[in-house]
């Protein structure tokens, strides 16, 4: 256990979509006025911080990951003005904020590509992105072979004969990291944020930035949306040079007090490669996708948690773990299939999901994350059980996948559809009565809706209420390690924290024992007296 640790060691984080979290206006969009009216909401819940998804001024090409203006806020969202006033309320409610950067690229629609677009080829202008003259005898064919994560080249050619890379889509032509006009910007953008009182920040595509000079071809190997290539020497992800820019970014936010903070989102081969990201001069967290990535079986998530502490440790960094975002199915839909590692399906689904099942062990899963030394992260609705919508008609998908896929990927719309508050109809509360949401929610969602599982001691808000503030209460939870017990049955994960606590999760085929001396603080669902029926989890106070 850390003495005195930064709040950022052991935190857990509220992940915020903010086009589908809360609508105050009304017109089918979630803004901040909406998540400021549910803030008390998330103190009670328990958690430590909140993080927001890009509220900056975007086309929306890719949900807002496409900025055009990093230096302030969509009007759809609201102002600067509610901006500082949310991060004023939040920390009124004793809530951190975090918000996305996106370093990558920027909006086709920024005033830098605009100029680029203007300037023509050999300009300053241009330099600040990734422009190159194509191959084939009038340059009709792109610089190399790489592809978009969204499908397709990831290269687009201008009206003057030159091209543009865009590692996804059109609209997001990415930022030459070797300028150093382009490292002096973003410093600045932390700086203003930072003034203004957040707390940290996500980055997205934290891998990427830096490209191989010379651009050299792939060979054929395609790209995915969040999938790591096992590569170690990749062309574009993973780089040696992106951790200068790190070290670069946390003198700025050394400069702060209140243990300002990055959490990276890195897809990178090993864990190993991650925890370079997480040296004591670079960021302080990254997402640890291993755990999201893994099965419901208890030799893989064992074999996960021991590489990824290890791996952690290299650094003295905390582990994060996760279970569900924004950008992969919700993984009570993942765990009601046969395939339950991975992101789970996102083109058509023809393995029925068993609800039943996945909840069972989402709610195991959830008192295991947060059992786990470190920080964890919930994505907006897990609370409630949310499953993913996989029936969304096709007229309503936004998702740039879907398009650039051919229409053989549905995308990631149905983890991001509005979650429900309260009420037995659309919009459940999301926007005032009479809205319509952005994507469609179906029938169903009333049954998960906050309303009606506050007070149920057998909802899924409730145990999430009651293992985070089981989570507060307890010494041996948060940072620090574990034990685990080798005697436990094959497909028993049972592990202590010092000081008097274990947690026991059953992935077998049989009921398990518990200890008769041990008091249950919590079960993710009803024991047969002493036992602990498959897909169940329990906490207990022990003795040391």
């Amino acid at each position: 256990m850390h003495v005195n640790a930064p709040w950022w060691r052991s935190a857990v984080i509220y992940q915020i979509y903010i086009r589908s979290f809360a609508d105050a206006n009304g017109d089918g969009i979630g803004d901040i006025a909406g998540i400021r009216s549910r803030l008390p909401y998330l103190r009670d819940l328990g958690v430590d911080a909140v993080w927001i998804t890009p509220w900056y001024p975007s086309p929306m090409a890719d949900g807002g990951y496409d900025v055009a203006d990093y230096l302030d806020i969509d009007p759809m969202f609201g102002t600067l003005s509610d901006a500082d006033a949310l991060i004023g309320d939040a920390h009124d409610h004793g809530l951190k904020v975090i918000i996305d950067i996106v370093p990558n690229h920027t909006s086709d629609r920024h005033v830098w590509f605009q100029a680029a677009l203007a300037a023509g080829p050999g300009s300053p202008e241009r330099d600040r992105y990734v422009f190159r003259t194509g191959r084939g005898a009038d340059g009709e064919l792109p610089p190399n072979d790489w592809r978009s994560t969204f499908g397709g080249a990831a290269w687009t050619r201008v009206p003057d004969g030159e091209w543009y890379l865009h590692l996804f889509a059109p609209e997001q032509p990415d930022l030459n990291w070797e300028n150093p006009e382009v490292r002096a910007e973003f410093e600045r953008v932390l700086a203003f944020w930072f003034d203004r009182g957040v707390d940290g920040f996500r980055i997205d595509v934290a891998h990427g930035l830096i490209k191989q000079d010379g651009l050299p071809d792939l060979g054929g190997e395609g790209e995915d949306v969040l999938e790591p290539s096992m590569r170690l020497d990749h062309p574009h992800w993973d780089r040696d040079g992106v951790h200068e820019i790190y070290r670069g970014w946390r003198r700025v936010a050394d400069r702060y007090d209140g243990d300002r903070t990055f959490v990276a989102e890195a897809w990178v081969a090993t864990p190993e490669r991650l925890a370079r990201y997480l040296r004591p001069d670079e960021l302080q967290t990254a997402f640890n996708f291993d755990y999201l990535r893994a099965s419901w079986d208890a030799a893989n998530l064992r074999s996960v948690i021991d590489e990824s502490l290890a791996a952690f440790a290299l650094e003295d960094a905390p582990a994060t773990w996760v279970l569900s975002n924004h950008d992969v199915v919700r993984h009570v839909t993942r765990y009601g299939r046969s395939d339950t590692g991975g992101r789970g399906p996102q083109g058509d689904v023809e393995e029925p999901v068993d609800l039943e099942l996945g909840t069972r062990r989402a709610r195991a899963a959830a008192m295991l994350m947060l059992a786990l030394p470190g920080g964890a992260y919930v994505y907006q609705g897990e609370e409630l059980g949310l499953p993913e919508v996989e029936d969304l008609p096709e007229s309503a998908l936004q998702d740039p996948v879907w398009e650039r896929s051919g229409h053989t990927s549905r995308g990631r719309d149905g983890c991001r559809v509005p979650i429900p508050w309260s009420g037995d109809g659309e919009p459940y509360g999301f926007g005032p009565d009479g809205s319509t949401p952005w994507l469609p929610q179906p029938e169903s969602w009333k049954g998960y809706s906050a309303e009606a599982e506050a007070g149920d001691p057998a909802s899924m808000l409730e145990l999430y209420r009651s293992a985070l503030r089981l989570r507060h209460e307890r010494a041996a939870l948060g940072d620090g390690g574990l034990t685990w017990d080798d005697d436990a049955p094959e497909g028993v994960l049972r592990f202590t924290r010092a000081p008097g606590f274990a947690c026991v999760v059953n992935l077998s085929g049989t009921p398990y024992q518990l200890s008769a001396d041990a008091e249950v603080l919590l079960a993710s669902g009803p024991l047969d007296g002493g036992l602990l029926p498959t897909d169940t989890a329990a906490w207990l106070a022990v003795s040391d």
